[in-house]
């Protein structure tokens, strides 16, 4: 049973592919755009003991958050049986903001868990304060439901108590049952290829490749690692107000190099804030991971060996490790991206030839909700701007970039399922910053609403501008406006408001920071 390159490479594709299955079954049984059409989830294979054999590339920030959630759920039940489902959304157990709910179970072969799937999915609402569950928080509480790890499915029986439960705090409770259903979907498929595997290749042989791929990561992060100059590198950056008020909010991140090994500290950040811009650990180490893998020269699988190399600092009561029950809504979407902004930032000063310039550094977060004909209608979605460039190329155009892998809403399925139109959707040209290389361009999103309904902005870089590296220019700041009766009004970054029939909003994502001065020689 001796483990070689060649059984290790048909064998990280084969776990790989579990994962990527249960995607695909996840993709076509879900209800909601959100899912359906701009794919915001992710799934993953781990051992008997909780550690990642397995990500499908699905969500960046999913990377450190999932097994988080794993190894809470193993750590609530003593045993498991055949058929049993852990659910969970809370971000202080493992989990990213309540709307990213979790499920966790177990693959038996031979009478034993020998491994775990989970499957993570953003749901359009799970209650809180406003629709799509993103609110200008100031505590937990009103963001949602919360789960703690509680059996959904025991011994192949699913608990109607639970379903309901969650339902009733869901404005659109048709679609969560819908999307739990196609997360479920999703666990069997995943449970059933890992247990064809074992009965094709044996139980025995299965596990030692699982363990051989995550040592074979580790020693690919600690070559990238090695790489770098030893030393310590800073940078700062921050936020722009937390949805309570506009102010700074400074993120810092000292990166330290010794041999084949990174340590990661994040002393200096801001205390946490009143609002919802607070993102637990397992988000900033997600964005620390995602850094690191972003400089191996070859594809790391994505598993535990990943992680072991790398060790991430953050002081407790921080933004970046709020204590319960902070609000933590848009931690997982805007700070998680300012946390991958100022790591590479810190990055940049030993590898000045290798590191691009700061993307957009938002997701852009919008939602909406309301009633038609009796009806409840939920909606949210990210939308995509510019990639910083880099010394290779220009930056990519109207991308979603770093912490989030999803898609966009194509216009016809959104008018389609909900009573807005689209009225402009293009390229936000020359919005990306001057250089060498040129930073790529936002975009430009015009929503005109058919309702009334609440609409929420959770953005950033409205106020400071993606950064330039080696003399390129800034990219341009994101705009947000109302428009009510044909007249604009400029609005915050973080916001929310009642719209009626007619009223549109215009959102104008960042570009991407330009690299390079432009008036050097190659």
């Amino acid at each position: 049973m001796a483990v070689d390159p060649i059984s290790l490479e048909v064998f990280k594709h084969l776990f790989a592919s579990v994962a990527e299955e249960m995607g695909l079954t996840l993709q076509r049984a879900s209800f909601s755009p959100n899912i359906r059409e701009r794919l915001d989830f992710s799934c993953a294979v781990f051992d008997a003991q909780g550690r990642m054999v397995a990500q499908a590339a699905h969500i960046p920030v999913h990377l450190g958050s999932m097994p988080a959630s794993v190894a809470y759920a193993l750590s609530a039940f003593e045993t498991f049986a055949p058929g049993d489902v852990v659910i969970l959304n809370d971000p202080y157990r493992g989990g990213t903001h309540l709307p990213d709910i979790t499920l966790v179970s177990p693959v038996f072969v031979d009478g034993a868990a020998a491994f775990f799937v989970a499957s993570r999915a953003h749901h359009a609402d799970v209650g809180g304060m406003s629709p799509g569950s993103l609110p200008l928080s100031t505590e937990l509480y009103q963001e949602g439901i919360i789960i703690p790890p509680v059996k959904l499915v025991e011994g192949g029986r699913r608990s109607a108590g639970v379903l309901a439960l969650i339902a009733a705090n869901s404005r659109a409770p048709d679609e969560r049952l819908g999307d739990l259903e196609a997360q479920l979907a999703a666990q069997r498929s995943g449970e059933r290829r890992l247990q064809a595997l074992a009965a094709e290749h044996g139980l025995s042989r299965l596990a030692e490749h699982a363990a051989a791929l995550q040592a074979y990561s580790c020693r690919m992060t600690e070559a990238a690692i090695a790489a770098i100059p030893d030393g310590s590198y800073s940078f700062e950056d921050a936020l722009e107000g937390d949805g309570q008020a506009e102010f700074r909010i400074p993120i810092r991140a000292t990166v330290t190099v010794a041999g084949s090994r990174m340590t990661v500290d994040f002393a200096g950040s801001a205390p946490q804030a009143a609002g919802n811009v607070n993102a637990v650990e397992a988000i900033v180490r997600s964005a620390v991971w995602y850094c690191v893998r972003l400089l191996a020269a070859d594809d790391v699988p994505v598993n535990h060996g990943c992680f072991e190399p790398v060790q991430v600092r953050v002081e407790p009561g921080s933004v970046l490790n709020p204590r319960f029950p902070a609000a933590v809504a848009v931690g997982n979407t805007e700070t998680g991206q300012r946390v991958v902004d100022v790591v590479l930032g810190a990055l940049a000063q030993a590898l000045p030839g290798r590191i691009p310039a700061a993307s957009q550094g938002t997701m852009n977060n919008f939602t909406c909700g309301g009633m038609v004909a009796g009806q409840a209608f939920v909606y949210y979605e990210t939308i995509g701007g510019g990639h910083g460039a880099g010394p290779l190329g220009d930056g990519l155009s109207g991308r979603h970039s770093h912490m989030t892998n999803t898609r966009n809403t194509p216009v016809e399925a959104l008018e389609y399922v909900l009573p807005l139109r689209v009225i402009a959707y293009s390229l936000r040209e020359g919005s990306g910053g001057c250089g060498r290389r040129r930073g790529g361009d936002g975009l430009r999103r015009v929503y005109e609403f058919l309702a009334p309904c609440t609409v929420t902005f959770n953005s950033e870089r409205r106020r400071y501008a993606p950064y330039g590296l080696a003399g390129g220019a800034p990219g341009a700041c994101g705009q947000n406006w109302i428009v009510r009766g044909g007249v604009p009004e400029p609005v915050g970054g973080k916001f929310t408001s009642r719209v009626q029939p007619g009223d549109r909003v215009i959102i104008e994502t960042p570009g991407g920071g330009g690299w390079g001065d432009l008036y050097s020689g190659d």
